[in-house]
């Protein structure tokens, strides 16, 4: 088997990918494959949705309660992120909706405010596993080829913030960084902006 000798851990264990970018059509389609009226694809399409829409971590949505979203003001609250760290973060309309009726159906479920906000059906708390699993069967279903994993769904967030012409530092507010440099670092892994800007400008004709 290429990569992998008898006795020696596979080339290929443990390495890191670079990350692949969503498009909007990507992202609707993963979307449709949800069912938007049983509880668990309610609570799913909600849990996906802020980690595309508000760029949460997987542990920052996994560990969120009621308390800490405030659908009027259209913001979360994270108390805990990475580094203990908290922030408050935006989300736009159409993501209050979405979550909003996944609240809305575990009040109906009588999921109190000890639960997470995402919980189980048992109202106990969701693995990070379950969410890992979920978005790559999602994505071979409608076809993507791309890697969908959780942290994908963050960098996607960022990168249509940067395409949007959003400022670095409301980026790196929302994204949880300690500092601008390392937004800068994530964003020009992504995609750098002024290098993709500089080459849809030039013109070609075959």
């Amino acid at each position: 088997m290429p990569g992998y000798h008898k006795g020696r851990i596979p080339a290929n264990k443990g390495k890191k990918y670079p990350a692949e970018i969503l498009t909007p059509d990507e992202v609707a389609i993963l979307f449709r494959q949800i069912s938007t009226t049983t509880s668990i694809g309610i609570r799913n399409r909600a849990l996906i949705t802020v980690l595309y829409r508000a760029g949460l971590r997987h542990s920052e949505a996994l560990g969120l309660f009621t308390k800490d979203v405030d659908l009027a003001a259209g913001t979360i609250a994270i108390l805990h992120g990475k580094g203990d760290r908290s922030r408050i973060v935006g989300i736009d309309p159409g993501a209050c909706h979405v979550i909003g009726a996944w609240i809305e159906r575990r009040h109906q479920l009588g999921f109190g405010a000890s639960a997470t906000l995402f919980c189980t059906m048992q109202g106990t708390p969701m693995k990070a596993s379950y969410l890992k699993a979920l978005l790559p069967k999602l994505a071979r279903q409608v076809g993507i080829g791309k890697r969908v994993h959780p942290h994908g769904l963050r960098h996607t967030h960022a990168y249509e913030l940067m395409m949007e012409g959003v400022e670095m530092p409301i980026i790196q507010r929302q994204l949880g960084h300690v500092s601008l440099a390392t937004t800068a670092i994530y964003l020009n892994h992504i995609a750098p902006k002024q290098v993709i800007e500089t080459m849809r400008k030039r013109e070609w004709t075959p």
